[in-house]
């Protein structure tokens, strides 16, 4: 036999002789006779993975010698009457759709559950004579129908965006959305952890509410690693080799049947080519960009190998073929669909930032405009949403790199026509030769925006030196906190009790009220109980992976209880969200585990950047004390933290933990998961749990503040957390009131379910996108374009004005009058009046504003309110105030720029404050 490790041959058809079995979806590499799925043909509605053949070898030749030196696939066919499972299947709203997943499984019930879940899986294994029976039964193809016309309404009918439209809501009629990673579904491995999931679940909210919305990203060869650990609990990774035939993609054609290709110029006059794959999500396509093509050299090809992975040089490449590639591909995909090119184009962080430079170069060369018209232009229609909350983990590139790509701009270049050192300018930051994605992607947005309330402000201090003289609340990055996708991440069996419909519209769990505490526990202890025994079949897997016999593994039987209170903790390993401050008393938490009356078990979940060895010392921590026989039937770490057992964990947690250093955690969408299946929260007020945490939904874990030194921040943290354990959390789900039920427990559950539900939903945070940024874009690009674009041009003349005259622009004198001449009093007024130098400047060009608030005792305003100043004579200006406080206060005096297309006076990051003589 082929050895496990080997890479076996392919054939088209298999010899009678020969055993075959179908291909899993494991690394070639890795796993030897698992492997890579199998091709969809042109116009086909379905992929297959191809079936290895393995034959006898001869014991003198080593059977890893044995390799293929090319791959190829053969496809399954699908009776006529069949059509419709493979259009099922290929679009991806059967991963967030019941009656589509029951459809499948009907198919085959032991096959569904042998492959996960994946109906293109399914469809490749099920035998065939099992199809042709299914092609002759009326009943199933009735049902089958009944799925595909479901489908078909979805697609076509409108909803919540076309309504919006019809009412006269200025929107767009197409929006490209930017990301480097989509987790959609385990069947399409393309994501790592929060920032793949929360894109995945924006583009199923844009779906379900009807926006015309186009993803775009990169088809990694391995996807993110799939993660195991060693005998001594280190972590392992592997990279599985996806073939994109065999996952739920199609290849985008011509009419002839040709690849579309994009391609982009790199150093040395080489072309990197990638072609495009085409998720289908619901209503939205997914354009994913595969440098993996025979026409690339090697180190080309190898662009999109790896998710986050290799050195500055090969990062940079990605994310030029994300942004600019991808603006690429967007062209070619509205262009051969007849789709609406996008007017707004919207940045899920900094990675693909590089989309701003194509559009400028496209605006260079077609209608011609100049550099600053153009970036008027693009700025107008660009959004850009940051997840970072430390300045560390930005992308930053060496400026001589970014040269290097880029080159001179001339016809050869990557961005010919495009000067490279107004490139270099758009990244600029406070350390020299240093390039800056989060600060090209703010520089090219008109709108910005964190993704929670707390992490905005974090945003606006840690972006502050780009808005210099204003106060943190008025740089203008604004919040959307971010949702999750409650039809995928809410248990079904939750929805059927409760009456849940679709959720598409977000309004959140309905028909709670007639539902009986006994009811509604029942289900959360079936739900505890399922996890229960996943917990116990994956502990198993990781103790075989990591070398030990079956005979030896009993005790993994007894594994949890079902009925003992359950905390969850699964996400990213990196430090700061400490994994392990669990551990920081490893008695007390052994205390907590082994309670005799009201004991606590822990699941625990998560990948290491393969880069990060303090996050893998955390998971090897945790590992080792799970691997104690006393406790390691109440504490387990179960490795390959992916969507799947993300799933059974969010439904079956009763309390899920978070516990990073505040303010690191931009949102942390994984306790809203748990929130919309009745789970308690447990956290520290950080991201999405500082503005939605109500006292009545779950805990607040204590914070520190104030403490600098880490270590006893961190000892402050964790007793805090053991004692809410001890004290409140534990004896709260044992009481029991006269039925037998933890009554005070299930309040919280319901509450939970009623309030948390439609402010968790990421159609809540669609709809906010929409109306605050999309819709308002929509609006600067019509102003900045139309009429040959002139509002482009007047912004950048308007802009250039600016920049020569701002420097002398002066607040030479104020002063202030108090009404009546009486002592100043709250809600009192009082007159400023000012004298300003506009070096040329026309009074329409700027806005004086006077600014009164309290003063400490560095002269520093505070919890200041602004009042435009009208023009009384040449240079004169003067507003009457209402004073906002009592105490000690000032004021001062300042000047910004005003313009109707800015989006608010502080967008160029200039201003002229008094000087403090006047």
């Amino acid at each position: 036999m082929f050895s496990e490790r080997g890479s076996p041959r392919r054939w088209a058809s298999a010899p009678s002789s020969a055993v075959a079995s179908p291909l899993r979806h494991d690394s070639l590499g890795e796993r030897g006779c698992g492997g890579v799925p199998l091709a969809r043909t042109p116009g086909s509605h379905a992929g297959f993975r191809a079936w290895v053949v393995r034959e006898s070898c001869p014991g003198e030749i080593p059977c890893a010698s044995v390799r293929a030196v090319r791959r190829f696939t053969v496809s399954a066919h699908l009776p006529d009457s069949l059509q419709a499972l493979g259009r099922l299947a290929i679009n991806l709203r059967w991963s967030w759709h019941p009656p589509t997943q029951d459809l499948f499984a009907s198919v085959e019930p032991d096959v569904w559950t042998e492959v996960g879940g994946d109906p293109l899986r399914l469809l490749a294994e099920v035998p065939a004579e099992r199809l042709d029976r299914l092609a002759a039964d009326e009943d199933f193809l009735a049902r089958c129908r009944a799925v595909d016309d479901d489908l078909r309404r979805y697609l076509t009918v409108p909803r919540w965006y076309q309504q919006r439209r019809d009412e006269g809501t200025p929107l767009p009629s197409s929006i490209a959305y930017f990301s480097m990673e989509f987790g959609l579904t385990e069947a399409l491995p393309n994501y790592s952890g929060g920032l793949g999931v929360l894109a995945g679940d924006h583009l199923k909210s844009a779906s379900d509410l009807g926006l015309p919305l186009v993803g775009v990203g990169l088809l990694y060869r391995s996807g993110y690693f799939r993660q195991s650990l060693s005998p001594e609990g280190w972590q392992v990774e592997q990279y599985p080799v996806l073939d994109p035939r065999g996952l739920p993609l199609e290849l985008l054609t011509r009419p002839s049947g040709e690849p579309v290709m994009v391609h982009v110029a790199v150093p040395e006059g080489r072309l990197l080519r990638a072609r495009i794959w085409k998720a289908q999500v619901g209503r939205v396509p997914l354009l994913l960009l595969d440098s993996d093509v025979d026409d690339n050299e090697d180190d080309l090809r190898g662009v999109t190998d790896r998710l986050y992975g290799g050195d500055a040089s090969h990062r940079i490449r990605q994310e030029i073929l994300a942004g600019i590639g991808g603006v690429r591909a967007v062209r070619a995909y509205c262009e051969l669909t007849g789709t609406p090119a996008p007017e707004v184009f919207h940045t899920n962080e900094g990675h693909a930032g590089f989309l701003g430079l194509e559009r400028i170069r496209e605006l260079l060369a077609d209608p011609g405009l100049g550099f600053h018209e153009a970036v008027a232009a693009v700025r107008a229609g660009t959004v850009f949403t940051t997840h970072t909350p430390v300045p560390a983990g930005i992308d930053r590139f060496p400026v001589h790199l970014v040269r290097h790509y880029f080159g001179d701009g001339s016809a050869q270049s990557l961005l010919p026509g495009v000067p490279t050192d107004k490139v270099v300018e758009l990244g600029a930051e406070d350390k020299p030769g240093t390039f800056n994605m989060a600060n090209m992607g703010l520089r090219l947005a008109q709108r910005a925006n964190g993704v929670s309330e707390l992490h905005g402000g974090v945003s606006r201090r840690m972006f502050s030196g780009l808005w210099p003289g204003f106060d943190t609340e008025e740089i203008p990055i604004s919040s959307v906190t971010n949702g999750v996708h409650g039809p995928t991440w809410s248990a079904r069996e939750l929805g059927k009790l409760i009456g849940e419909s679709e959720m598409d519209q977000g309004a959140g769990l309905r028909g709670i009220e007639p539902v009986s505490d006994s009811l509604l526990w029942e289900l959360r202890s079936s739900l505890r109980g399922r996890l229960v025994e996943e917990v116990r079949r994956r502990l198993r897997h990781a103790w075989l992976q990591r070398g030990a016999s079956e005979l030896e593994l009993g005790w993994c039987d007894s594994v949890f209880d079902p009925d003992v209170l359950t905390i969850g903790f699964a996400r990213r390993v990196p430090t700061y969200k400490r994994l392990t401050l669990m551990l920081r008393d490893p008695e007390r938490l052994r205390a907590l585990l082994l309670d005799p009356d009201r004991p606590v078990q822990v699941v625990v979940a998560g990948k290491s950047h393969p880069a990060d060895e303090g996050g893998k010392a955390m998971i090897q921590r945790i590992v080792r004390f799970a691997d104690d026989p006393e406790v390691r039937h109440r504490i387990v770490f179960l490795p390959d933290y992916d969507m799947s057992l993300a799933r059974y964990l969010y439904a079956g947690c009763d309390v899920w933990l978070n516990n990073p250093v505040r303010p690191l955690e931009a949102c942390g969408t994984s306790g809203m998961k748990s929130a919309l299946n009745g789970g308690l929260n447990l956290s520290v007020r950080d991201g999405w749990w500082d503005e939605m945490y109500d006292g009545h939904n779950g805990w607040a874990i204590p914070n520190a503040n104030g403490v600098s030194d880490p270590e006893r921040r961190d000892d402050l943290e964790a007793n805090a957390l053991y004692e809410l354990i001890t004290e409140h959390v534990a004896p709260m789900f044992y009481e029991r009131n006269s039925d037998g039920l933890p009554g005070r427990w299930m309040s919280m559950v319901r509450h939970t379910l009623a309030t948390l539900g439609p402010k968790v939903h990421s159609s809540r945070m669609v709809r906010e996108y929409v109306d605050n940024h999309y819709s308002p874009a929509v609006r600067s690009v019509q102003a900045a374009t139309a009429n040959g674009y002139r509002g482009a041009k007047e912004i950048a003349s308007y802009r250039e004005r600016l920049d020569e005259a701002w420097s002398a622009v002066r607040v030479t004198d104020t002063y202030m009058s108090v009404e009546d001449g009486s002592t100043p009093l709250l809600g009192g007024k009082i007159t400023v009046r000012a004298l300003v130098e506009l070096a040329g400047l026309h009074d329409s060009d700027v806005t004086v504003q006077v600014v009164v608030g309290r003063v400490d005792d560095s002269d520093e305003l505070r919890d200041f309110v602004t009042t435009s100043m009208r023009c009384v004579a040449d240079g004169g200006y003067q507003a009457t105030v209402t004073l906002p406080h009592t105490g000690p206060a000032g004021y001062t005096v300042r000047v910004l720029p005003k313009h109707r297309l800015l989006s608010s006076p502080a967008e160029l990051g200039k201003v002229v404050p008094a000087d403090e003589k006047s």
